[in-house]
């Protein structure tokens, strides 16, 4: 049970970022609209949390996906979410200024 929780939070094993974009990661930034505005990863996609069930047909199945926010709790319940709709490869980022750290 605490693995579980460790890797929907995002703690669990080392993730290699760099990795998952040579594979074609899409980064879904789960912000509201003027968060995102205030600050975003390049070619990441704004889904707010609260719109994000409605529009899992716009995200691809095939590639991984990060998800990230302003702290990691929003990105880690996008992340059960997307789990929960048949993604299989799901990474919660945690926040976007420290991915975007992480990946640059």
């Amino acid at each position: 049970m605490i693995t579980f929780i460790k890797n929907i939070l995002g703690m669990g094993p080392s993730t290699d970022w760099q990795e998952l974009i040579g594979k074609g990661a899409q980064i879904v930034d789960v912000r509201t609209t003027a968060e995102y505005s205030s600050g975003h990863i390049r070619g990441s996609k704004n889904i707010p949390l609260q719109s994000l069930p409605a529009k899992l047909s716009g995200l691809r199945k095939d590639k991984p996906v990060i998800t990230c926010c302003a702290s990691g709790m929003r990105s880690a319940s996008a992340k059960s979410i997307l789990i929960s709709a048949g993604f299989q490869e799901v990474h919660n980022g945690g926040s976007w200024s420290s991915l975007q750290n992480r990946i640059s």
